[in-house]
This record gives C-alpha cells, structure tokens and sequence, in this order.
C-alpha cells in the first residue's frame, strides 16, 4: 500500500535529513519502517540488531519537529557517548545525570527551559528527584524513547528496577509519543516491555537479528591462555574486549597480553573507581587497546571499531552471550568472535543457579538457558542457523562461521539417537542428563539403584562412549530439535515429534562426531576491515588514521566520534580533493564537512602530489 502525500513527504525529508546531518545515503534495513510509523502518530517497540541504527530511529525525528525529545539511558558512559556524537553532528543535545558536575547539569535544566535541546538524555532514577516532568513538559517534551528497553523485564539478563517505574514517568509526562528499543527481547520480554510501558498496543517492528560482519566461533578450552593468544595475535594493533569470569583471571589475562606486546588493561568492579574510569578512557579514547574485563564492562560501550570479542569462560546465556558479542563490528565492517568453555565452567554456572534464593521456576528457567546455551555451543549445524533460531528466525548456512569453514567431522547418529531418546522416554523425562548418561553408560549409581534405573533395557547399551561423548550428544540432539527441555514442567527433557520419527526408524541424524574436540582454530580466518584497499590506499588510510588520533587527542575525544573506520576507507578510496568531493564520502555531513573536512583535504592533496 503506498504512503500518503504526507507521510512520503515527510519521508523524503528525512532521507534529505540523513544525507546532510549524518552523511548517510539511505536508511539501513527497517529504520524507514519504524519512522514512518512514527510520522504517523503511533507509539512503537523496536527490536532491532546491534549496529543497525536503533538510535537514529528517534535522533533523526527530534530534528523534524520544534521540541524536546527524552531519552531514558541505563548507563551514563552510553549517555556521554551519544551526547559527544550528536553534538558532533552539530544536533543540540545534552544529558542529566549524577555522573555531571553540578553546573553542567544546572545548564542542560537551562537550555531545557529555554527550549535550546532537541535532544535530552537521562538516567531513570533521576526521575525520583522532584520537578523533573515538569521541566520537560516546559522545554515542549514530544517524544519518550526508551533506550535497552529489555531492561524493564525482571526475567531479563540486564533487568533494571528503576525502569519499571517508566510507565507513571509516562504518565507524568502528558500526552507524549513513545519508543522503546533494543536489540535483545525474546517473545516473553517483548511481552513485559508492552504491558509495563504501553497503555495500547504499540506498532511493533522486529527485525533480523543476524549481525553477517561478525565471524561466529567457539572452541573447547584446552589451554586458554595460548588460544587467547593466538587470537589476539591475529588482531595486533586492533580494539578487542575479552570477558572472563572472574577479576583474578581478567588480571592475569591482561597480563600475559600485555607481555606478549599488546595494550592490555584490566577492568573490573573490585579497582579503584578513578582507575577504572581512566581505562574505560583509554580504551575508547585510542586505538588498539585491548580490555579484559568481566560484565561490569561493555553495556554502555558504543565504540564503533571493536573488531573482536572473546569470551575466556561460559557466558551466561543466549542472550548475554548476543549482547556481548554485539559489542563487535558496530561499524558493520569485518569483526571476530571466539567463545572458549569447559564442563568446568558448566559445574559453576549451575552451582551460581542452585546457590542462590531465587524461587525454583526462576532456576528452572536459568537451567533451561544454560542447557540452549550448551546446545548452541556443540551445535552440528551451522552456527549463525543456530544463534538466530534462539531467537525465532529462520536462516541458510552462513558459510562464514568455524561449523562452516573448519571441517568438522560428521557421522550418523541415528542409533545414539535412538538410545539417548529411549533413555528419556523409559525414565518419563523425569531426570537430568547426568542421570540419563549414568545409564546409557551402565553406571549403577546410588540415584540410579534408587529408582531401579539398572533393570531398564537402555541400562549399559551406550557403553562403547564416555560420558563426555555422551554430554556431546545430548546436546547435540537438543540442538536438532530432537530433545526439548519443559521449563514449565519441572524442567524435563522430551522427546520431540521430529525425534519421535527417528526414533521409529524414519530418517537419518547427522551429527558431529562427539570425539572431534570443535572447529580447527587454525582455519579461522577473518579479512582486516581495509583489506579490499591497495597497498597505496592502505597507506592513505593510515595517514588519515594518524589525523584523525591527532585531532581526537587535541579535542579530548574518541577518534570515532570524528570519523569512524569505514569513512576514512571510503576516502582512501574515492581520493576527495574538494569539499564537494568530500560530501560525498560516507558518514560526512555538514557539520563534520564544516569542522574537519579541510584537515582531512590536506592529508588527501598530500598524497596527489
């Protein structure tokens, strides 16, 4: 159905928009959707992927109409990071928040009541101080955007509590159009985020959660310390966050790194808080340094240029394990990732869930998470399939992950298969895999004698494999959606209706072969993000690069915020020597071709000489 003559309009103005303030050409993959619902009047939930533009989605509208638009921001260094950008941009833009001196915060009120933002960031617990609403309805407030809005759901990786009191902070705030966005909400959170922020239904937009420039890899650990080596080996000179589970090993990491000729930093909540804020600087202030940290690192990051995430243990989740690696490629150019685990790190993590006082369907769902995450870690299939099937998307082998390109060995299973889903089905479901292993290997525990486990018919038949392989398989077949895990019933395995098809002689099952011990590191490889320029346009880029620190470091910012990567490639390619050559480049609007074009001329013209 086409747009009406007031939406296209309103459409074209913001592509023109695009085009002189960020210097973009078109919109990327469903921000034109979600604007037009906008322009339209109705309050919207975005779920969008890492890097694919969420925020331009209420930037770019703020700019389209007199006003105020407020953005709710869980962390302040996210907060500082996207005020630093818009103003770059030349977009009148400040924040509230503690992490402010005091006049700094008394003149963004300022600016609010005088009507001088178009823009405003603020932290939710600052609502808690008196007045607040107020002084946004006087500064013409439109617009609530919600940003990370997962944060609102108590089931949730990152649950904020503070965020639940946005819907009477909507209230508060009269009648003002609402978004919220982000880039990990299953169907149960997509849920709780409508029903505790919308008083209607909200259009809601869920787009591809695939992130193609992210090379996807896991590896069992054998020795750590030398696999994070040789992968950050690979990226010398490049930024790179490793996260570890604990704040010994993210100093010991770091220091086997930084004696190998890397800039290393550690970062966890037990330094220092002043130490602390000056890595979090360095790291996003400079070029090639790599953070070992543990979560407490990463979620207000948006450094564009991160070209590798490692996981050193287990992450928590799917979900967590998205996140994280989001924190890769945001620029969308070539970036890598490599998650190490062990049967170690899977004692710990279900000892974090059983040691704790949640209630049992909580450690039910935790369990249930645990075991996906296991799934998705031995998966036979493909591993970008695998990620996007979490959460509810159908996709092609990606070719461009270690299942795909590291040759892994593959055997029938049909008859393991067979064994581990009548294991399952003559126990009612009613055990765990250990259990279930205990007795397809004919060990007579004390848990199996106890319910007479060693009388049934599978008792020993899957003696010719060790447990490990076991493991392996189980999860394996969860992965193949021939076994699923019933967190509403006492967490218990199933026999699928695929399984159940295999399991009376219908079909084969390929699996990999449980004694193969992963993807061949070795055969990872991942292209330098300028590896398609010549050997004269990589040294043109690093002359611009070398600019662009320069200016950074005199005006005490990110490089980034300046330029990104795939701008200063697109110059070293198109060769400007103009500024109207130079508009044309990506990522240069007026205010950034106003500022820096000249210094960025002279760097070009140089090298014409």
């Amino acid at each position: 159905m086409p747009a009406s003559p007031d939406l296209s309009s309103r459409l074209q103005e913001a592509r023109a928009t695009l085009g002189r303030v960020w210097g973009y050409d078109s919109f990327r993959a469903g921000q034109e959707d979600v604007l037009a619902s906008l322009f339209e009047g109705r309050d919207v939930l975005a779920v969008m992927p890492t890097g694919s533009g969420k925020s331009i989605c209420y930037q770019l509208p703020a700019l389209l109409r007199p006003g105020l638009t407020i953005v709710v921001s869980p962390l302040i260094a996210l907060m500082q990071d996207q005020v630093r950008q818009l103003r770059a941009l030349g977009i009148a833009a400040g924040a509230l928040n503690s992490g402010n001196g005091p006049g700094e915060n008394q003149a963004t009120e300022r600016a609010i009541n005088e009507g001088r933002l178009r823009i405003v960031y603020v932290a939710p617990e600052r609502f808690a101080l008196p007045g607040l609403p107020d002084l946004f309805k006087r500064g013409g407030a439109h617009t609530l955007a919600i940003d990370e809005a997962h944060c609102i759901s108590q089931w949730g990786h990152d649950f904020r509590p503070e965020y639940l009191a946005l819907r009477d902070i909507r209230d508060a705030l009269g009648p003002v159009q609402t978004i919220a966005v982000t880039a990990t909400a299953d169907e149960p959170t997509r849920n709780e985020i409508i029903d505790k922020l919308f008083d209607a239904p909200p259009q809601i937009f869920i787009h591809s959660f695939d992130r193609p420039n992210l090379y996807l890899s896991m590896q069992r650990k054998k020795n750590a310390a030398q696999q994070i080596g040789a992968f950050v080996a690979r990226h010398k000179g490049e930024s790179g966050i490793i996260y570890c589970n604990s704040r010994k090993r993210t100093e010991t990491f770091a220091e086997a790194l930084s004696a190998q000729g890397h800039r290393a930093l550690a970062y966890h909540a037990g330094l220092d808080p002043a130490i602390r804020q000056a890595r979090h600087d360095e790291f996003i202030e400079s070029d090639g340094v790599v953070m070992v940290a543990t979560i407490a690192f990463g979620m207000g990051i948006d450094k564009p240029d991160v070209r590798f995430v490692c996981h050193a243990d287990l992450p928590q989740s799917i979900e967590a394990y998205y996140q994280e690696i989001g924190r890769a490629g945001r620029d969308g150019l070539p970036s890598e990732t490599l998650t190490l685990w062990g049967e170690d790190d899977v004692a710990l993590r279900r000892r974090q869930i059983y040691d704790t006082d949640t209630p049992s369907q909580r450690q039910r769902i935790e369990i249930a998470k645990l075991e996906a995450l296991l799934a998705y870690a031995e998966t036979p299939l493909c591993r970008r399939q695998s990620l996007l099937k979490a959460f509810g998307e159908t996709s092609k082998a990606c070719g461009h992950c270690d299942i795909c390109t590291s040759g892994l060995r593959y055997v029938s299973g049909k008859l393991d298969a067979q064994k581990a889903m009548s294991a399952i089905i003559r126990t009612s479901g009613r055990f765990m895999a250990r259990h279930l292993i205990s007795i397809l290997t004919g060990e007579a525990s004390e848990t199996v004698k106890r319910h007479a486990h060693e009388k049934l018919k599978t008792f020993g038949v899957g003696k010719d494999r060790t447990p490990e392989e076991w493991r392996s398989i189980f999860r394996q077949l969860h992965a193949t959606d021939l076994i699923g895990h019933d967190v509403d019933d006492e967490g218990r395995w199933y026999v699928t209706e695929r399984g159940r098809d295999v399991l009376s002689g219908e079909g084969d099952v390929s699996l990999r072969d449980p004694r193969d011990q992963g993807p061949r590191p070795e055969r990872i490889t991942v292209d330098n993000p300028a590896a398609g320029l010549s050997a004269r346009q990589q040294q043109l880029f690093a002359a611009l690069k070398a600019r662009r620190l320069e200016l950074a470091k005199s005006e005490r910012q990110p490089p980034y915020v300046i330029f990104h990567d795939r701008s200063l490639i697109d110059m070293a390619q198109k060769h400007p020597l103009t500024l109207d050559e130079m508009s044309r480049v990506h990522g240069v609007g007026e205010a950034k071709l106003a500022r820096y074009g000249a210094l960025f001329l002279e760097v070009l013209r140089q090298d014409d000489r």
